[in-house]
């Protein structure tokens, strides 16, 4: 019924996540430049997840 009750791919759930610490990330670039840093690390550390399950799939 309109996907209320369907889970969430772990794909899914890792683009949620990859898309909130861009926006984080972005957000503290102008403020803390080591913090903005660290938060595109582990953003591209959840893409690269991201493409090794798309890569198996």
């Amino acid at each position: 019924m309109f996907g209320l009750f369907k889970k969430k791919s772990e794909v899914e759930k890792l683009q949620e996540k990859y898309k909130k610490l861009m926006e984080e990330a972005y957000k503290l670039q102008s403020i803390n430049r080591t913090d903005s840093d660290t938060k595109y690390k582990e953003a591209d550390d959840i893409l690269k997840k991201i493409e090794a399950i798309q890569g198996k799939s």
